[in-house]
């Protein structure tokens, strides 16, 4: 995801930056109560569309799946597994970058400058002095995404060989209904939920407490998101090391763990790894397929980090700062734990039960479209309206973090539509046909631009190597050399995507906002070059390598 900022001096609108009041729904982002009305406002929205049929699953598709096997219906049920999860009626157009017929053109290639353009401003203006500032507001980015999101669809409108209105609305739905409507709402009802829950007290820093911190948060970061562990521990984590000077390596090594190499075992876990399940990959796939390298990784680097932290930085500390450290405790304990750990729960449920593409499980019945997406803002409504707002203000929530996510995202999706159709249609010919391949490239680049739409390129990438057939589909022929081959190159893209993410700072969105926080509190933490030669280079790509070559072959 993308790098944010945290402000904890003042409360501002996490869109436009102006003060907000305070009311008793109110904390460090300001009044809770446009929110709680806007849930409301959709959820009577969608019952009444519910009550008129328009979130029917499309039972046409489901039909022709189910009946693959007869010829007239074959193409019709081939389309239908290539549906996303936010899909629910039949469109005019095949969503251009799902199909293997290549019934659509190719656009021209430089078509994707505006995609290129969105994820070099995201990854090099907030270095540069003259653009960091202006881009730091909200806004500001969200105009930059919108800018250049229009003039993608104004290339379908206008300059695409089969340009017209319909080309530009059919990316345009493929983009927003399809993809980035699930998208936002998880990552928002994980950031939510889990800024309703703080863990607070300051133990003995010693180098076995940090390690757990690591462990648990490793843990915790498939099952909340990478976003919502980290926010959880990130400041407890800094309480109970305030005694001690060298602490730099800490964080460091959190941002390794528990904002990126933790997420590995569940689609909510890390964004990539929810885009792959939007294109159809089981909800367990990465549980079954990747815990063992999960597993290698987050041991190899908490082990590390112990072993530097016992021999090395805790050795340094004066005796002066060591005895605080011994004398200065306060007990742990956990405030808002309930509701919103069963709200937690909860959001996990809806994805993993009501894909609208898959019948509800031991039932015939397809849930209805975007019900998923309902049932989670109503889980956040109930985190509002039942949670401690004490929590929220002492946690120092706000929503500028995922707005920004949000704001930029909308780009995001529309200016890769052309990047993905044509990766659909020469990905066997770019020579990207190995796992080692995937992961290095894949991996390269989200340590560099955002993670989450390069593991979707690589994924068409790789689904258009198959012809007639896509790679969600080959993973179900169990035993057969083509499943085999085709879960490879999956775990190869979403290794590559999830664990080379945390390379650099703008490899994923929570990097940046734990960087935030612990300068805030006054640790001082590496630049960004300082971040990957000292730390990056020679600890995390060893581990890689290794990693790479066991898991890989």
């Amino acid at each position: 995801m993308t790098d944010a900022t945290i402000n904890s001096d003042h409360s501002e609108s996490a869109f436009s930056g102006t003060a907000m009041s305070h009311d008793d729904h109110n904390h460090e982002g300001g009044s809770d109560r446009p929110v709680l009305l806007a849930i409301g406002v959709i959820l009577v929205v969608y019952i009444l569309a519910t009550i008129a049929g328009w979130t029917k699953p499309a039972t046409a598709h489901v039909a022709a799946e189910a009946a693959h096997g007869e010829a007239a219906h074959a193409d019709e049920a081939h389309a239908a597994a290539g549906e996303h999860a936010a899909a629910g009626e039949t469109h005019g157009d095949a969503a251009p970058s799902g199909d293997h017929g290549h019934s659509h053109p190719a656009p021209h290639m430089f078509a994707v400058i505006p995609f290129i353009a969105l994820l070099g401003a995201i990854a090099v203006f907030p270095l540069l002095g003259f653009t960091a500032h202006w881009w730091e507001s909200n806004r500001n980015r969200f105009l930059v995404a919108v800018i250049l999101a229009g003039i993608t669809l104004l290339y379908y409108a206008v300059m695409y060989v089969e340009a017209g209105f319909g080309a530009a609305l059919t990316r345009l739905d493929h983009a927003i209904l399809k993809e980035y409507i699930p998208f936002i709402v998880l990552l928002f009802s994980l950031y939510v939920i889990s800024g309703g829950i703080r863990i607070e007290g300051d133990m003995a820093a010693h180098p076995g407490t940090n390690a757990v911190f690591l462990m648990v948060g490793g843990l915790l970061a498939s099952f909340i998101g990478t976003t919502g562990a980290a926010m959880l521990l990130v400041r407890p984590l800094i309480e109970t090391n305030k005694e001690r000077k060298y602490v730099q390596h800490t964080v460091v090594f959190f941002i390794f763990v528990v904002c990126n190499c933790g997420g590995l075992l569940l689609p909510i876990g890390d964004p990539p790894l929810f885009l792959g399940y939007l294109e159809g990959v089981d909800f367990l796939w990465t549980m079954r397929n990747l815990w063992m390298p999960w597993l290698m990784v987050n041991t190899t680097l908490i082990v590390m980090f112990y072993l530097a932290d016992k021999f090395y930085f805790y050795p340094k500390e004066t005796v002066s700062d060591v005895a605080r450290d011994e004398t200065e405790i306060t007990p742990l304990r956990i405030r808002g734990l309930m509701p919103n750990a069963l709200l937690l729960i909860g959001v996990i449920l809806s994805v993993a039960l009501l894909d609208p593409q898959k019948p509800f499980p031991g039932t015939d019945w397809h849930p209805f479209v975007y019900l998923r997406e309902v049932v989670q803002l109503v889980l956040v409504g109930l985190s509002l309206a039942l949670g401690s707002q004490a929590v929220r203000s002492d946690n120092k929530f706000n929503y500028h973090a995922i707005v920004e996510v949000a704001a930029l995202f909308v780009g995001i999706f529309i200016c890769m539509q052309p990047a993905l159709e044509l990766l659909n249609l020469h990905g066997p010919t770019l020579g990207i046909d190995t796992p080692q391949k995937f992961f290095w490239i894949t991996g390269s680049l989200s340590a560099v631009l955002d993670n989450a739409p390069t593991y979707l390129v690589f994924f068409r990438t790789a689904d258009a190597q198959y012809t007639g057939h896509k790679l969600v589909e080959m993973l179900h022929h169990v035993g057969s050399p083509d499943a085999v081959e085709a879960s490879i190159k999956l775990m190869a893209i979403s290794l590559g995507a999830v664990f080379m993410g945390a390379m650099t700072y703008i490899g994923n969105g929570p990097n940046f906002m734990v960087r935030a926080i612990a300068e805030e509190s006054g640790v001082r933490m590496p630049s960004f070059f300082g971040y990957v030669l000292f730390y990056s280079v020679p600890i995390l790509l060893p581990v890689m390598i290794v990693m790479s070559l066991i898991f890989l072959r």
